[in-house]
């Protein structure tokens, strides 16, 4: 039985999956004999069978001893060097776990107050720093980056401070790599052929992850369970390339330029965060690309439900339902009953949650006449999140190529970067 099925019964519009074959079938081909455009960047494709065993020993080794001696572990880094990490670490740990190390992330951000917040909260924490960027060059990480690491040499002594630092960098360049051989800090490689936003089935979230008690070798089997089932050009079987077309169709064929992703869960926000970063870099390109963003409901129900059930009818909704999970709760009986929920005493939750998925649907589709994309998927744990990751990431390759796109490069970003050195005063701009 697969993870993930993509129910597309809930479309309006009319999506013609055999008028996609040939196409679909050529471009698994390219994705699978790496050449498409940014074909340099299609490492993560064979990642889960490729990936390097005994560095991932050595990162299991190296989590056990940060989980044993630090209170903390900060993660730096920003975009797909901490997105991924955190989504799967929230995603199966939940918000309010008990597990040691507590995880916090910096270097995705400049804002002053948040890093002297953290600043003032770590000065009197035991804790490690995961330090993740290919360059070592990257402005908000490296920023961070110094200002910890001082902060570090500071409390323990900067010998010490060498043996609580881990670095997840290029194998070869960098000047986090050129840092790290001269400290004799813990480096992780980022393989030169797998790009940020890709990159989560590597050091840079299976570290993290591990340092959270997250099994590495499950999110993988998860991530390799995903790549057999995506790695079939036939639409009637592959789920992920069933979902790409869908969506390239709406966009393409109807003009619907904005997806919605739909979770039922507060610890999948990050996740939505991550899917964003995914298909917003990979598709938003040349004029073209689907808008993504991100809801949690029932909660968004109460802020942005009225503009989705009625409102600008400008996008469609992909909704990741989980039909099981990991833990549940039952309604208990009330003897006076005054808030009304005796006739929900005995039911769980799951039952609950799922009941207000379907009234959703309902309402979406029939009334507010919304298109639904339906992935239904099982419980979210490491095989789960490394499955989902995966399926994402085929999907996006997909869809990005479908419309003669790029799926790996991100021009378009340098631009604020090069204006902002510019009015810092950085030598050269």
């Amino acid at each position: 039985m697969k993870y993930v099925t993509t129910d597309l019964t809930h479309l309006l519009h009319k999506v013609d999956l055999s008028s996609y074959k040939e196409r679909v079938a050529e471009i698994d081909k390219a994705i699978k004999e790496k050449t498409g455009k940014g074909n340099d960047f299609l490492g993560w494709v064979d990642q889960p069978v490729d990936y390097d065993k005994q560095e991932l020993a050595k990162m299991k080794e190296a989590a056990e001893y940060v989980r044993s001696n630090y209170d903390v572990l900060l993660v730096c880094g920003i975009g797909g060097s901490y997105l991924g990490a955190r989504a799967a670490i929230e995603a199966v740990n939940g918000l309010h776990h008990s597990k040691k190390p507590e995880i916090i992330f910096a270097g995705q951000t400049l804002n002053p107050d948040y890093v002297a917040e953290l600043l003032d909260y770590l000065k009197d924490k035991k804790f490690a720093i995961n330090v993740i960027s290919k360059s070592g060059t990257t402005t908000e990480t490296a920023v961070a980056f110094r200002l910890f690491r001082e902060l570090l040499e500071k409390n323990i002594g900067a010998e010490m401070a060498r043996k609580s630092i881990f670095a997840t960098t290029d194998a070869k360049n960098g000047a986090l790599r050129k840092l790290s051989g001269i400290e004799g800090y813990t480096t992780f490689n980022l393989p030169a052929d797998i790009g940020g936003r890709y990159s989560v089935q590597t050091a840079v979230g299976l570290f993290p992850m591990a340092c959270a008690g997250i099994d590495p070798e499950e999110v993988m089997r998860g991530s390799l369970a995903a790549r057999e089932d995506t790695s079939n050009p036939n639409l009637d079987e592959n789920e992920a390339y069933k979902y790409a077309v869908a969506r390239h169709s709406l966009y393409a064929d109807y003009g619907t330029a904005c997806e919605m992703l739909i979770t039922y869960s507060p610890s999948l926000v990050q996740f939505g965060e991550w899917w964003k970063q995914l298909f917003g870099e990979s598709e938003g390109k040349d004029g073209q690309g689907i808008y993504p963003t991100s809801a949690t409901f029932t909660t968004d129900l109460h802020s942005l439900g009225q503009f989705i059930q009625q409102g600008t009818n400008s996008f469609f909704e992909t909704t990741v339902h989980q039909n099981a999970y990991v833990r549940d709760v039952e309604i208990p009986y009330d003897q006076n009953d005054l808030d009304g929920l005796n006739y929900l005493s005995g039911k769980t939750l799951s039952y609950i949650n799922d009941k207000a998925f379907q009234g959703t649907l309902k309402a979406h589709t029939e009334a507010g006449k919304r298109d639904n994309i339906v992935l239904e998927c099982r419980k979210i744990d490491a095989f789960g999140i490394g499955y989902l990751f995966y399926f994402f990431e085929r999907a996006c390759a997909m869809s990005a190529y479908l419309s003669g796109i790029n799926p790996f490069d991100q021009p378009g970003v340098e631009i604020y970067k090069k204006n902002m050195f510019h009015l810092l005063g950085k030598p050269g701009y």
